[in-house]
């Protein structure tokens, strides 16, 4: 798949392995198709539900879809609002948002109830460096009381509780119970 954005060809999703290089690329491919005036979104958009008809692509598919989902949290005029993204996702992807949703919220609730106090997302959103600024916005999510979570927050929850993200299997699952019902 060749991306627009992109001066050389990407790999396809069955070879994408988690290398730094493309936690990079999904960074950069969700920053695009959140971004409120891109006109693009719906491709980007459509590439990761293609992504999702085979599970060579969840990974890809999925870590673009969670970091979509936490650059529009943060609620910036630059992004668009989950709700101008939820209707834009076909079938595969609007059950891996799904998920991913409900999974961030079991980490906000577990969050809420251990006790130890949430930091504001307002330092994050003040970075101007912008490097710095795709890994902290797409790695952190902004709860609708301006608190954020990030990723130091999912391994705690992990370690503490024993849950995480369903793997692949339950999401391989999920996605071939969904196609059987829009057959």
């Amino acid at each position: 798949m060749r991306f627009p954005w992109r001066r050389r060809p990407s790999a396809p999703p069955a070879a994408v392995a988690d290398t730094d290089d493309d936690l990079h690329l999904a960074r950069q491919i969700a920053y695009r198709a959140a971004q409120r005036d891109h006109p693009s979104t719906v491709e980007i958009l459509a590439l990761g539900e293609e992504a999702l008809v085979d599970e060579a692509g969840y990974a890809l598919a999925v870590r673009i879809l969670e970091d979509v989902q936490n650059l529009v949290s943060h609620g910036l005029d630059e992004f668009r609002s989950p709700e101008d993204i939820r209707p834009l996702l076909g079938p595969r992807s609007a059950i891996c948002w799904d998920t991913l949703n409900g999974f961030w919220n079991d980490v906000a609730e577990w969050r809420l109830h251990n006790g130890v106090p949430m930091e504001s997302s307002a330092p994050i959103l003040a970075v101007e460096n912008e490097e710095l600024r795709l890994l902290l916005w797409t790695s952190n999510r902004t709860l609708p009381s301006g608190e954020k979570l990030g990723i130091a927050d999912v391994v705690r929850y992990e370690k503490a509780v024993g849950a995480s993200l369903p793997e692949f299997g339950h999401l391989a699952a999920a996605l071939g119970v969904a196609g059987k019902s829009s057959s």
